[in-house]
């Protein structure tokens, strides 16, 4: 069952698993607490909408990447410890581009990443650790479930104050605060904290969830131990300490219930983690050129040599890109993010038949791989192949109705296609998708009411658009 978490923010320690923890799941018995049909009970349709809401909200007022390839990467991994629960379809995992330390969760399943935290972890157990972390606190429905947290409060005003502390923490300009502080911190004068109960709830479910999902229950004993150094290097105490209490008997409790499990084998270096690491960096701008070419080593490393290629994409020095890709031939294979990044190389320089010759296989190998197919689409356009392309992007925009990309992707779609009598009203359908995902929720719905004008003639479309159109106006009533 759903529930609400507003945010956490959570430092990360070590440890990568290579040992399914299936192989001796037999040996230890775990219980999550059942809840009552009377507890915490919010109804899961108006859940979902409060979350499409703060979905919205998220990516009009903070920087999200909106990168499928890095989005799914870590949704791998979060949609394998959500195997262990009774959650799912989540609204969605998204990444948030904040050097702070943090992940939160919002009602209906909405997820989220800081890249901070992406780029102080040393591996996906770490990461895995904070999703577990925050997923438990989704499971056991702990702030429905608070002594106070929603006396006088309703669900959009508990949105809007979810926003408002995700916007207030990113504005902070105080270093030490920006390290600890997330939106449990500007929730304290609201009563929407965790107990301390709660908190020692969710280590101990968290850390269940994620040992038996095969990652290293250390690690979140060791992100513990990573915060506790970290805030005492402090001059102050964090509000973050007041709001999402992290004591020494949390620290030791975790730990030795760490120590009780059975050892799950780490390796040291993990080179997926490592490009997704620093691919997350040069996004979001952590990293800059002479670090990647010190860790790079003239191509020897795989990971840094590739983020270095990503780097220059950004810049826009594709001959410095296409060295470094060059580079990566002496490892003689082919990683999925070394192709994306090919093949965005090949388009910049209007090289669209290479771009297609090294996009096509891959994309065609694996449809269900959004950043593949999507770079696919992008070159299938270019070459004017409009339905070969439309026959992906709908597939996608059916199963990620919520997928901004996908709506840009299909409204340049339909731009290009000059030939198609309904050249403008899908153009202007398409575009009302992605201003209405993007929070711009009255730029949408003045699209479609643009589209609606051009329907007349078209009776099955004017059905659909005045549908979407009333239920985007409705939606958009729901003020946080």
């Amino acid at each position: 069952m759903k529930a609400i978490q507003i945010a956490a923010s959570l430092a990360v320690a070590l440890s990568v698993s290579t040992l399914n923890a299936s192989t001796f799941e037999h040996q230890v018995e775990f219980h999550v607490p059942e809840l009552g049909g009377g507890v915490g009970l919010i109804d899961q349709q108006k859940e979902r909408q409060i979350g499409e809401k703060v979905y919205r909200e998220v990516q009009r007022q903070l920087h999200v990447l909106n990168n499928p390839w890095l989005e799914d990467q870590l949704f791998a991994t979060f949609s394998h410890i959500l195997t262990q629960t009774q959650l799912s379809n989540p609204i969605a995992l998204i990444v948030v581009n904040d050097p702070q330390i943090n992940a939160f969760a919002v009602p209906g399943g909405l997820f989220a990443l800081n890249t901070g935290l992406l780029s102080s972890a040393k591996n996906m157990d770490e990461v895995a650790g904070v999703m577990a972390h925050e997923i438990a606190h989704v499971t056991q429905r702990h702030y429905s479930r608070s002594q106070d947290a929603f006396k006088g409060q309703g669900l959009l005003a508990l949105a809007g104050v979810v926003v408002g502390a995700l916007v207030a923490s990113q504005a902070d300009g105080d270093a030490g605060t920006a390290l600890m502080m997330g939106t449990q911190a500007a929730l304290a004068d609201r009563q929407l904290s965790y107990s301390r109960n709660q908190e020692r709830e969710a280590d101990r479910i968290g850390m269940q969830f994620m040992y038996k999902a095969g990652y290293n229950p250390q690690s979140m004993a060791d992100f513990f131990e990573t915060m506790h150094r970290a805030t005492s290097r402090l001059s102050f105490i964090p509000d973050f300490w007041l709001t999402h209490p992290l004591t020494s008997e949390r620290m030791s409790e975790a730990r030795l219930r760490a120590n009780q499990l059975p050892q799950v084998k780490s390796s040291l270096y993990d080179e997926n983690f490592e490009i997704m690491r620093l691919y997350s960096m040069v996004l979001s701008k952590q990293a800059n050129e002479q670090q990647l070419k010190s860790m790079a080593e003239n191509g020897r490393k795989y990971a840094p040599t590739l983020a270095l290629a990503a780097f220059y994409l950004q810049q826009g020095q594709f001959n410095d890109a296409q060295q470094a890709l060059n580079r990566l031939q002496q490892h003689q294979r082919l990683h999925h993010l070394h192709t994306l990044l090919q093949t965005e190389v090949y388009l910049a320089q209007n090289n669209i038949a290479k771009a297609l010759n090294i996009i096509e296989s891959p994309a065609r190998i694996m449809p269900e791989n959004r950043a593949l197919n999507y770079k696919y689409a992008e070159v299938l356009i270019r070459v004017g192949q409009y339905s070969n392309a439309e026959r992906i992007l709908q597939r996608f925009s059916q199963t990620h109705p919520r997928d901004i990309q996908v709506w840009r992707l299909l409204q340049r779609l339909a731009d290009a296609d000059q030939a198609s009598p309904m050249r403008n009203i899908h153009v202007l359908r398409y575009r009302a998708e992605a201003e209405y995902w993007s929070g711009l929720e009255e730029n949408a719905i003045k699209s479609l009411l643009q589209a609606e004008r051009l329907t007349q003639q078209h009776e099955a479309l004017a059905a659909m658009v005045k549908a979407r159109l009333n239920q985007m106006q409705k939606e958009r009533q729901m003020r946080i």
